[in-house]
């Protein structure tokens, strides 16, 4: 008959943490973030460190590779999505891999003979104000001029204006020769009043940009995540059917780590791929696998090579895998059981392989909930789709901008091969929605906040790392009752427009 487990499946809003003593050094100043993100032996220092215990997801509309250097700035890591052609993806890794620190690729391109039309579309798109005009329409086309706000008056130029009668020619541009140092070209900017300095090749051909608002962020990313060489640190998602041509070229395009994305890690597929990737790579190529929900899945991909292993199934906001299939577990029930099963297997093995928990994180403090119990870092979706830096659209929708996000496992992504299905067998339904989520603004805000609601938690518990953390923290589960306690209730809060009771 089947095994029925007896403890109920639990999420992380049915969990609170327990104060602990806070000496005088317990203070948000204090603590580190830093967290391992490869499995690494006893007394040995992990491959792959991160500065923040944040990733985010392998979807569409999440991870790119402006989202992997935005991330990077932060002290996190981006995994690219795999939902596209071999070469797309590598290109977006080689994109982040050659980023230059304060030079920054032009992606908001027109060609001379597009219109204001095309230009306000390019803006409401991706809330840039520089456009660049090339002879191609394309970021390293050959420079004509600039498109910036003040080139426009709505009111005199129609929409179907050509930007080749309103832009900034190239004769009238300030700009820089490729090779220039950022302090060059800073000086640049400055000593011309200029917003924005163009990087031309020899050939006249666009490299990138150079902004004076970027000129205090430069000083600001004290946590960017760099590799030896002071690239950013770039990761992508892998699937178990074409890893034997996508891998390669994913390592030829300089990638940090790998993950396989799938929606579920416990299977010969990941298996197979795992020691592909150890019989051509050996441990020079840093793979993750997943998801599992508990120590028998764990187990089976520490057994099989895994660098670090993946947690959830169906805890995701867009992921309908448990009213489809009714598999799946709470995510704070499968993050402490692998997380058990992860000392464990340190324990008897010296190894330690870090654990990602992947999905259920609605508000902040649920990351830190996330790390108390066990996980090293955290995979968001939905947390990073809302901002700036996420590729998909943002949209007016009921006058409230938002952004579009859809699921990998939803009709838009139609990625098929992250389930392990075996053969050329197809998906008959989907296990994701298309959907949107309030826009939040940049990464880099929302970041530093939700960050420091979890050094400041931590600080209440009297800890000031993530290692602490796991083995110091306190948890209790709470009542119904007791979380409706815990808003705000009996007052009658005061609003721009109307008074909201809150009982």
């Amino acid at each position: 008959m089947a095994i029925v487990l007896a403890e109920p499946s639990r999420t992380f809003s049915e969990y609170l943490l327990v104060p602990g003593f806070s000496s005088a050094e317990a203070r948000p100043e204090n603590v580190s973030l830093k967290t391992p993100i490869t499995k690494f032996k006893k007394g040995e220092e992990p491959k792959i460190m991160a500065n923040i215990p944040l990733v985010s997801a392998v979807m569409q509309a999440v991870s790119d590779d402006g989202m992997a250097v935005a991330l990077a700035k932060e002290g996190g890591i981006s995994f690219i999505f795999g939902s596209q052609s071999i070469e797309s993806q590598a290109a977006m890794v080689k994109k982040v891999k050659s980023y230059k620190a304060g030079f920054v690729p032009s992606d908001t391109n027109v060609k001379p003979d597009g219109t204001l039309a095309d230009v306000l579309a390019i803006k409401q798109n991706s809330g840039h104000s520089t456009v660049a005009v090339t002879d191609d329409g394309t970021g390293h086309g050959k420079l004509l001029g600039l498109v910036t706000s003040k080139d426009y008056r709505i009111s005199r130029l129609s929409t179907d204006t050509k930007v080749s009668e309103f832009m900034t020619p190239l004769e009238n541009l300030v700009y820089g020769n490729a090779g220039i140092t950022l302090s060059e070209a800073n000086d640049i900017i400055w000593d011309n009043k200029v917003n924005q300095l163009p990087i031309v090749d020899k050939d006249g051909c666009l490299v990138a940009f150079v902004f004076r608002k970027d000129y205090d962020s430069h000083k600001a990313n004290p946590n960017e995540l760099l590799d030896d060489n002071k690239s950013f640190i770039v990761g992508a998602g892998v699937n178990t059917r074409d890893y034997e041509e996508r891998i390669p070229a994913l390592v030829e395009a300089g990638v940090d780590v790998l993950t396989i994305d799938s929606s579920e890690g416990y299977s010969e597929w990941q298996a197979r791929t795992l020691k592909w990737v150890r019989e051509k790579y050996g441990d020079s190529v840093k793979i993750g696998a997943g998801n599992v929900v508990d120590k028998e899945g764990f187990d089976f991909l520490a057994k099989s090579g895994a660098d670090f292993v993946k947690i959830g199934i169906g805890g995701g906001s867009i992921c309908i895998t448990r009213e489809q299939k009714g598999i799946g577990r709470g995510q704070a029930s499968a993050v402490l059981e692998v997380a058990a099963a992860r000392d464990e297997w340190f324990e008897k093995t010296g190894e330690y392989i870090p654990i990602c928990s992947d999905g259920g994180i609605v508000y902040d403090y649920h990351m830190t909930l996330a790390l108390a119990m066990g996980a090293d870092f955290i995979m968001l979706g939905r947390y990073f789709a809302r901002f700036d830096e996420s590729p998909s659209a943002k949209v007016m929708v009921n006058g409230n901008y938002m952004k579009e996000y859809w699921g990998e496992g939803s009709a838009r992504a139609r990625n098929w091969q992250r389930y392990d299905l075996g053969g050329e067998a197809k998906l008959k339904f989907e296990e994701g929605v298309d959907s949107y989520v309030p826009y939040a603004g940049s990464l880099h805000d929302n970041v530093n906040l939700s960050l420091s609601k979890v050094k400041s938690t931590m600080c209440n518990c009297g800890v000031v790392s993530i290692q602490e953390l796991q083995r110091n923290s306190k948890l209790t589960l709470v009542s119904a009752t007791s979380i409706i306690e815990g808003g705000a209730h009996d007052v009658v809060l005061k609003d721009n427009s109307v008074a909201t009771v809150r009982r």
